[in-house]
């Protein structure tokens, strides 16, 4: 295995030189009137690093037995982070989801074992183990809310499989004190066990609700059925919303290049509500297909009243416009704007809230597929970058020696700018 880390990275954030020159980072302008549309500059370039990066993932084995088989029967080709996160510890997190059989954890840490970085269990082995229902089977989309807990969003089903009764769930986990909260089951009338696919999760303590995508499995004796789920924390309970609504469903005939390549170019890929943010105020949620440009919102007043009628809130959702890309995951900062990968445009793009426009803020060539993308609480953005279109496409065109098949980025946005969860 070919692993890499920032110079430092074996404590996350280091202090000192690369915050000393955060003066030369990010300053945004916004020039309007050329060409009639507006376009984002800095007033020097964007920084962003790479924290870590991989040729293919590997883990901190319990065994000796567990590790032969991973390497003998070579299921590290697809193993493909998908959400990264950090804990107020500093502590860095992602998620591995289980599209396929033969992945040793889907929920972990990273940590670093001879200079590498390498995949620990998270919470443990025990709670990632396979075909229990009550452990954690597929881990995609979760969040780290402000009193460091982890709402992890599991999707219940290994290899596209359906879920099994009691396997679709919402972990709430402290990371304080390293024990389980909560766990709530997600019923078949919530998210179908056949066709769902559970996507990301955003957390509003403020009223006490948290919101997650649906993208929905498409299925031959079953179209594709997105939709957006609203759950409770005081009663409990969750409510299915705009299902099969033409923002959460994905846009017929959608396709879409890479590096001027088609994506799943033989067998087009359907995806409906996919990325999910929340704004500072918590009034208004976001949230976008892949198979898709647009960008949606709602009004959350709506959503948190079990009397509004689901016609309603059909009739309220706005769209933005297009973000003139193809997005997987989003957050929201604390300034009233949104931050999306941008699968077309390698890299990632911002939707600013006081003029409405979409603009690019960085982009490499390297960033295949970016795919999570949170904020860190020290000025900085985190996302990662997978391929997925390749993995799960075509395996054949990964060259499995190239250390940045895999990669964890960070961006420098400003000491003052955080997630949604610090207004």
């Amino acid at each position: 295995m070919h692993a890499g880390q920032a110079q430092g990275a074996g404590n996350l954030y280091p202090s000192g030189m690369l915050f000393r020159l955060a003066h030369i980072y990010f300053t945004c302008l916004i020039v309007k009137g050329i060409n009639g549309e507006g376009e984002m500059r800095g007033s020097g370039m964007t920084h962003y690093e790479l924290l870590f990066h991989w040729n293919r993932l590997d883990w901190h084995f319990p065994d000796a037995v567990m590790e032969r088989e991973f390497e003998e029967k070579q299921y590290w080709r697809k193993c493909m982070p998908a959400g990264v996160k950090v804990d107020h510890h500093g502590h860095m997190y992602v998620s591995v989801p289980r599209w396929d059989y033969g992945i040793p954890s889907t929920m972990n840490r990273i940590v670093i074992r001879d200079g590498a970085p390498v995949l620990d269990a998270f919470p443990s082995w025990e709670w990632n183990e396979p075909g229990d229902v009550r452990a954690l089977q597929s881990v995609l989309g979760y969040e780290i809310d402000e009193y460091n807990r982890m709402w992890i969003l599991d999707q219940g089903k290994i290899a596209y499989g359906p879920s099994l009764e009691g396997s679709q769930k919402l972990v709430i986990w402290d990371l304080n004190s390293n024990a389980l909260i909560d766990s709530i089951v997600i019923p078949n009338e919530i998210a179908p066990y056949r066709t769902s696919f559970l996507n990301d999760i955003v957390v509003n303590h403020t009223n006490g609700f948290a919101y997650m995508t649906d993208s929905g499995s498409g299925w031959p004796d079953h179209p594709l059925a997105g939709g957006i789920i609203v759950f409770d924390m005081r009663a409990r309970s969750f409510r299915r919303v705009l299902d099969r609504h033409f923002s959460t469903q994905d846009v017929p005939g959608f396709r879409f290049e890479i590096d001027t390549q088609p994506v799943f170019q033989h067998k087009p890929v359907r995806i409906g509500a996919d990325g999910i943010a929340l704004s500072a105020d918590r009034s208004t949620l976001y949230y976008c297909q892949v198979t898709g440009r647009n960008l949606y919102a709602v009004d959350t007043s709506l959503l948190r009243s079990l009397h509004t009628p689901l016609e309603t809130i059909a009739g309220a959702v706005q769209a933005l416009g297009s973000k003139k890309t193809t997005t997987d995951g989003m957050h929201a900062d604390n300034q009233g704007n949104v931050f999306y990968t941008m699968l077309e445009g390698k890299g990632i793009g911002f939707y600013f809230r006081a003029s409405g426009g979409f603009y690019s803020l960085l982009s490499d060539d390297r960033m295949l597929w970016v795919d999570g993308v949170a904020f860190d609480q020290r000025g900085w953005i985190i996302f990662n970058s997978n391929r997925l279109h390749h993995m799960f496409d075509e395996p054949q065109t990964i060259d499995w020696s190239n250390p940045f098949n895999l990669a964890i980025w960070r961006a420098y946005i400003g000491a003052d700018v955080k997630s949604y969860l610090y207004p």
